[in-house]
C-alpha cells in the first residue's frame, strides 16, 4: 500500500513540476503571476497551429481571470501558479502535451512538487464556485476550432495525445490535416464528456466491455455479438442535451475543414478520420455521417462501406448495416490485395448482421468463406458452428466449433455452443463436459448455466436443473425462461408450492398466456388432489394411465378420426406452427413463381431443375414469412431445413428444386384447401419437367412428388419410397382432375390433409367444462369420448393411446366432438331413443 501510496506521489510531482516549468516559462517579470499579456503568450504558445484574433485570445483571458479569480494575485500580477495546476487538475488541459509542445526538458519521473505557500495551499483545497466552467475551460478556449491551423509535421506529432487506435501502424491516416482535425475533434469529444459528466457520474464513454466493436485494422474484426444486450450497443451519450447540440454544431465546422481539402483524396482521408475517431468514442450516428461523406468521395473504396455498416449495425439498423457490407463486399472483390486483407473481416460481420435478421442460411456461407480465406480465424470458425447449429446442422456445427477450439482452447462461447451440439446429437456425456469448460473459464456464463440446466431437465435430474436455472437467475434476474423452467423443475421434484410461486415471478416477467395456463393447471391439479394408483404417474399426481394398442382402439362413426391419422396430422400441425406457414396464403407460392426468374440448372443425371442455392431460397422465403420477427424466422427456417430441405438435398449439394420445394409447402399454406392443391399442381407444372406439358405433367413426376411428399411429412417408409423415386419412368401424362385422385388417395396419397384442416379449423375450439381424463387440461379441438364408460380424451391424448388404467378393457370405442352442439344433438337424441324403448317397453 506505500508503495502505490509512493508511486502516486511521485507522478503527482512529476506533473507539478511539468506546470512549474511552464509557469516559469511564461512568468517573463518573475512576479510570480501570469497577467494578461503573459497567459496570452502561453495560450498562442501551446496552440502553434490555431491563428487567434484579438477577440478570441480577450475573450478566452476574461473566462480564465473570472472563473479563477480566487487564484489572481493582487497587484495585477495575475493567475498564480497554483491557478495554472488547479486549470489542469480540474481536467482543463493536458499537461502532458503542452509540455511536449513547449519543446521543454524532460522531467523525471520522482520529480518533487513546487512549494506552494500556505495561503495558496488553502486556496487550492477549497472547493471554487467556477469549477464546472474550469473543467472544459481550455477544450473550450484555447483550442477553437475552424480557426486556421495546418498539421503537425511528423516530428512532432508525438506532442499530440492520439488516442490508443491512431497510434497503430496500421492506422492508415495519410495527410497532416487529417491529424490536426483528429486533435481537435479529441478535445471536442473530450469536453462533452466532461460536460456530461458533471451530470451524471455513471455514463461510461470509453466504449470498454462493448462487443460492438469491429473497427480493427484488416486482419481481424473483432466481435459484433448478435446476442449482445442493446445497452451495449447503445451509445452512452445523452443526445438531447444541450451540450451535445452545441458538439454537432463544432462537428460541422471541422467537417467543412474536411471538405475544403486540397484534394479528393484528403478530403477522403480527413471524413474517415473523424469518423473512425467518432466510432471509437460510440458516437455512431455522427460517425456514420462521416463514412457516408467518404463513401460518396470514393464510391469504390472498401473501407468506408464497411464502417458504415459496422455503425448502422450498432444502431441497431440490421437491414441497412447488411447493405453496407454487401457494397463493402462488392469494392473488396473488385480491389486490389490491400482489399484482399479486410475480406475475412467483411465477410464475419456480413454474416452476424444477416443473423440479426434471422437469415442463418446466408450467414453460414459467410462464416464459411471467411474461414476459408483465413483458416485460423477462429472466431469465423465459431461462428459458423453456432449458425449450423441454429438451423439444425448438428454433426457439421460440432466439427466447425471443434475447430474454433482447437485454435482457441480458452473460448468459452465455442464450448458452450459444442456442448448445445453435442445434446443434439445424443453425446450427453461430453455436452456436460464442455458446458462445464465454459462456465469455468467465465463463471458467470449465463447460456451455459442455462443450456446445463436444459441438459439436466432432459435426463429428469430436477435438482441439479434447478439449481443451474437458480444461478441463472442470479446473474440475470429478468430471465423468464430460466424462471419458467424452474418451475418445471421444481414441479417434477414434487414441489408444487414452490413450482407455483415460480411460475408466478415468470408470468410477472413475461405476461404470456401459456404461462397462465400453467397456473391454473396447476391450481387444479391440486384442487384435485388425485390420490396415486398403480400404473404411470407424472409428478404432479396425475391420475396414472396405460398406454393400449392401436387395435384396441375402435371408432364409433366413419366420422371418427383414426388414431394413427390423428398422430400424423398433430405431427405436421406442430410443424405448420413452428414454421409459420399457416399463416402464409398459397397464393403468395403462385406470385413467386411468376416473378422469380430462375435459371436452368442440370443435376447428375441430367434432368433439368430450376434449383436454387439454400441461402437464396431463404431469401425467398422472407418475403414470403415478412411478418416474422428474426428470432422467430431463424426457428421456422431451422424446422424446414431440417424436414424438408433435407430430404430435397439428400446429397448435400446445398442445391434446391424451388419447383419441388413450393410443392410440398402449398398443403401447409393457409387458403381454402381446393386452392392449396390447384398451387401444388401449379408448381409442378412449373419445373423445366413439366414445360409444354399443355396443362399436363407426367406421371412419374407426380409419383415423385406424392412420394417426397410423404417421406417430409409422414416418414414412417419415406426411406423405401425415396429409393424406388429414381426409378420411376412411366411417361404418360396426368391431368389436374387425375394428379387430384392420387393426392387425395388415404392410403399412398396426402388423404390426411382433410384431418390437418379440421385441426387448423378447431384451434380455439373449447368444450365448456369438460378436460382430458389423463392431462387435465381443458379440451381444445375435437373431443374423444369413449362411450361405455363416458371418459374424454383430448387430441393428443388420444392419439398417444393412453386410457386411465381404472377402465381395462379389451377395446374401446371412441367418438369423436368437432364441438360441444355435436354433444349435446347426440346425448338429445340418444335420450329420445331411450324414451320410445321405455314407451315400448311399457
Amino acid at each position: 500500500m506505500a508503495l502505490s501510496a509512493s508511486a502516486a506521489s511521485a507522478g503527482r510531482g512529476a506533473r507539478a513540476e511539468k506546470v512549474r516549468r511552464i509557469f516559469e516559462r511564461f512568468d517573463a517579470n518573475g512576479d510570480g503571476g501570469l497577467d494578461r499579456a503573459e497567459m496570452a503568450k502561453l495560450v498562442v504558445a501551446v496552440n502553434p497551429r490555431v491563428k487567434f484574433s484579438d477577440d478570441q485570445i480577450s475573450a478566452i483571458l476574461d473566462e480564465v481571470f473570472r472563473t479563477y479569480a480566487e487564484f489572481i494575485l493582487p497587484g495585477g500580477q495575475g493567475l498564480s501558479l497554483t491557478g495554472l495546476l488547479r486549470t489542469y487538475d480540474d481536467g482543463a488541459g493536458d499537461v502532458d502535451r503542452d509540455f511536449l509542445a513547449l519543446s521543454l526538458p524532460a522531467v523525471d519521473s520522482d520529480a518533487s512538487s513546487p512549494e506552494i505557500g500556505p495561503g495558496d495551499a488553502a486556496a487550492s483545497s477549497s472547493p471554487t464556485s467556477g469549477a464546472a466552467v474550469a473543467a472544459s475551460l481550455l477544450d473550450d478556449h484555447l483550442k477553437p476550432l475552424g480557426i486556421g491551423g495546418t498539421g503537425p509535421s511528423s516530428s512532432s506529432r508525438a506532442a499530440v495525445a492520439a488516442p490508443a487506435w491512431a497510434t497503430s501502424p496500421s492506422h492508415g491516416i495519410a495527410f497532416d490535416s487529417s491529424w490536426a482535425l483528429l486533435d481537435d475533434l479529441e478535445i471536442l469529444v473530450k469536453r462533452l464528456r466532461s460536460k456530461q459528466l458533471r451530470k451524471t457520474s455513471s455514463v461510461d464513454t470509453s466504449g470498454g466491455g462493448s462487443n460492438l466493436d469491429s473497427f480493427s485494422e484488416a486482419g481481424w474484426s473483432r466481435e459484433i455479438s448478435a446476442s449482445a444486450d442493446s445497452g451495449l450497443a447503445s451509445a452512452p451519450w445523452d443526445e438531447t442535451s444541450r451540450d451535445y447540440l452545441t458538439f454537432v454544431k463544432e462537428l460541422a465546422v471541422l467537417r467543412t475543414r474536411a471538405d475544403a481539402s486540397r484534394s479528393r483524396e484528403e478530403a477522403f482521408d480527413n471524413h474517415m478520420v473523424i469518423g473512425r475517431a467518432l466510432s471509437e468514442h460510440r458516437l455512431f450516428r455522427d460517425a456514420l455521417a462521416s463514412f457516408r461523406r467518404a463513401c460518396e468521395l470514393q464510391p469504390t473504396d472498401v473501407r468506408p462501406h464497411f464502417r458504415a455498416g459496422n455503425c448502422l449495425y450498432a444502431l441497431g439498423r440490421h437491414a441497412e448495416a447488411k447493405e453496407e457490407f454487401l457494397l463493402a463486399l462488392e469494392a473488396a472483390e473488385a480491389g486490389n490485395s490491400q482489399s484482399a486483407d479486410i475480406l475475412p473481416q467483411i465477410h464475419v460481420n456480413l454474416g452476424i448482421a444477416m443473423e440479426a435478421e434471422g437469415m442463418v442460411l446466408g450467414a453460414c456461407e459467410h462464416y464459411r468463406e471467411a474461414a476459408i480465406l483465413c483458416p485460423s480465424h477462429a472466431r469465423a470458425l465459431k461462428l459458423l458452428g453456432s449458425a449450423l447449429f441454429g438451423v439444425g446442422e448438428y454433426r457439421a456445427a460440432e466439427k466447425a466449433l471443434e475447430e474454433a477450439i482447437f485454435l482457441k482452447p480458452d473460448y468459452a462461447d465455442a464450448h458452450c455452443d459444442l456442448g448445445s451440439a453435442l445434446h443434439a446429437v445424443g453425446d450427453d456425456d461430453r455436452a456436460v463436459q464442455e458446458f462445464q469448460k465454459a462456465i469455468d473459464l467465465k463463471p458467470g456464463h449465463v447460456d451455459a448455466l442455462y443450456n446445463l440446466g436444459g441438459l439436466n431437465m432432459d435426463a429428469c435430474r430436477f435438482v441439479r436443473a434447478a439449481e443451474m436455472y437458480t444461478r441463472v437467475l442470479s446473474i440475470r434476474p429478468n430471465h423468464w425462461r430460466a424462471q419458467l423452467n424452474k418451475a418445471v423443475a421444481l414441479l417434477g421434484q414434487g414441489e408444487s408450492e414452490e413450482a407455483k410461486k415460480a411460475l408466478k415471478e415468470a408470468f410477472k416477467m413475461t405476461q404470456r398466456v401459456e404461462v397462465y395456463d400453467a397456473i391454473s393447471h396447476l391450481k387444479t391439479l391440486q384442487k384435485k388432489k388425485l390420490k396415486p394408483s398403480k400404473g404411470k404417474h407424472d409428478a404432479q399426481g396425475e391420475e396414472a394411465f396405460v398406454i393400449v394398442e392401436a387395435s384396441k382402439f375402435k371408432r364409433v362413426g366413419s366420422k371418427t378420426t383414426l388414431r394413427q391419422d390423428l398422430a400424423n396430422a398433430l405431427d405436421i400441425r406442430a410443424f405448420e406452427r413452428t414454421t409459420k406457414l399457416g399463416h402464409c396464403d398459397a397464393e403468395l407460392l403462385r406470385k413467386e413463381m411468376n416473378e422469380t426468374d430462375v435459371p436452368v440448372s442440370y443435376s447428375g443425371t441430367g434432368i433439368p431443375e430450376k434449383s436454387i442455392r439454400k441461402a437464396a431460397l431463404e431469401v425467398i422465403l422472407r418475403r414470403l414469412l415478412s411478418f416474422l420477427k428474426p428470432d422467430t424466422f431463424q426457428g421456422a427456417v431451422k424446422a424446414m431445413n431440417e424436414r424438408i430441405l433435407s430430404v430435397l438435398d439428400a446429397s448435400g449439394s446445398g442445391r434446391v428444386d424451388l419447383g419441388m420445394f413450393f410443392a410440398i409447402i402449398a398443403p401447409i399454406c393457409s387458403g381454402p384447401v381446393d386452392r392449396r392443391k390447384r398451387v401444388v399442381f401449379d408448381a409442378l407444372l412449373w419445373r423445366p419437367a413439366s414445360e409444354g406439358g399443355r396443362g399436363q405433367i407426367r406421371r412419374s413426376d407426380a409419383l415423385s412428388y406424392i412420394k417426397l411428399l410423404r417421406a417430409v411429412y409422414i416418414p414412417t417408409n419415406g426411406a423405401s419410397d425415396m429409393l424406388e423415386m429414381h426409378g420411376e419412368s412411366d411417361p404418360t401424362m396426368v391431368s389436374y382432375t387425375e394428379f387430384l385422385e392420387m393426392f387425395n388417395d388415404p392410403d399412398w396419397g396426402f388423404g390426411i390433409l382433410t384431418t390437418l384442416v379440421k385441426l387448423e379449423d378447431s384451434d380455439h375450439v373449447r368444450h365448456g367444462s369438460h378436460t382430458c381424463s389423463i392431462c387435465r387440461y381443458p379440451i381444445i379441438g375435437s373431443r374423444f369420448m369413449e362411450t361405455k364408460h363416458s371418459f374424454s380424451l383430448c387430441n393428443r391424448c388420444y392419439s398417444e393411446g393412453k386410457v386411465p388404467s381404472a377402465f381395462k378393457l379389451e377395446e374401446y370405442r371412441f367418438k369423436e366432438y368437432s364441438n360441444e352442439s355435436e354433444a349435446l344433438i347426440d346425448k338429445c337424441m340418444c335420450f329420445n331413443l331411450n324414451s320410445k324403448k321405455l314407451e315400448a317397453d311399457a
